[in-house]
C-alpha cells in the first residue's frame, strides 16, 4: 500500500474582523474564487479580545500557517473622507509598534475593481484602545495615520508573532470627519459601507492567491 503523505494543499486565509455586522457583510459577500481554505473569525469587539482570538486560530491546524487580513468598519481621519470609502494600510501602529503589510498596490487593484466608483486610500492604519471621537482626530491625523480602528493593528502584530505570513488590513470608512456616525442622518453611512464590505472577498482572494506564488 502507498503511504506517501498527500502533498499540502495551499496555506488557507484567515479574514478577521470584530463585529457582527461585519461578519454578516462577509458571509453574505461573493465566495467564488477562493484559492484554497477560508476562514472567517469573528473576535470581537477590542485589541484585547482581537488578541486572543487571533492567536487561537492560528495556535491550531488547519490555520497554523494561515495569509491574514483584518477587515471591517473604521474611522476615516482624512478630510474629505466618506463612509462607504475604502482604507488599504500600508502598515499598521499601535503600541507594539509598526507592522508593514503585504501587496497593497495589489489589493487597491483588486478593490478598484470589486468595487468600481469607491475611493481606496492608501496609508497607515492606527490602533486605539477605545472608539475615538471627534477631538482625538487631529492628534492621530497629525502622527500620518489616515483612519484608525481597534483590531487590525494588535491582529496583524499578532498573527506575525504566531510565524512569518503574508499580512493585510483593508477597512471600509462608516465614519469621517464630517460625517461623524453619531450625528443624525448617518444611518445611510453605515448601509453603504455594509454594501462596501460586503463586495470585497474577491479583492481579498486575489490578494491570496498572489501570496502564494513564489518570490524571485
Amino acid at each position: 500500500m502507498d503511504r506517501t503523505p498527500a502533498a499540502p494543499g495551499p496555506a488557507p486565509l484567515l479574514i478577521a474582523c470584530a463585529l457582527g455586522i461585519e461578519h454578516l457583510a462577509l458571509r453574505t459577500g461573493a465566495r467564488t474564487g477562493a484559492a484554497g481554505h477560508v476562514t472567517m473569525l469573528r473576535t470581537g469587539m477590542g485589541p484585547r479580545n482581537a488578541e486572543r482570538a487571533v492567536t487561537g486560530a492560528l495556535g491550531k491546524e488547519p490555520l497554523r500557517h494561515a495569509a491574514v487580513v483584518a477587515t471591517g468598519f473604521c474611522a476615516g481621519l482624512a478630510p474629505g473622507m466618506h463612509p462607504g470609502d475604502l482604507v488599504v494600510a500600508d502598515q499598521t501602529r499601535d503600541v507594539h509598534g509598526h507592522t508593514p503589510c503585504v501587496g497593497t498596490e495589489l489589493l487597491v487593484e483588486e478593490l478598484m475593481r470589486a468595487v468600481p466608483g469607491r475611493t481606496v486610500h492608501t496609508g497607515p492604519l492606527t490602533g486605539s484602545d477605545h472608539v475615538v471621537r471627534a477631538h482625538e482626530r487631529t492628534g492621530l491625523l497629525a502622527s500620518g495615520a489616515i483612519a484608525v480602528d481597534m483590531e487590525s493593528a494588535v491582529t496583524l502584530h499578532s498573527a506575525l508573532r504566531a510565524g512569518q505570513r503574508p499580512v493585510a488590513a483593508v477597512r471600509v470608512v462608516v465614519d469621517a470627519p464630517q460625517h461623524e456616525l453619531v450625528r443624525v442622518g448617518t444611518v445611510r453611512g453605515g448601509i453603504s459601507a455594509f454594501r462596501v464590505l460586503r463586495a470585497v472577498l474577491p479583492a481579498f482572494f486575489e490578494w491570496h492567491r498572489s501570496s502564494l506564488l513564489p518570490r524571485r
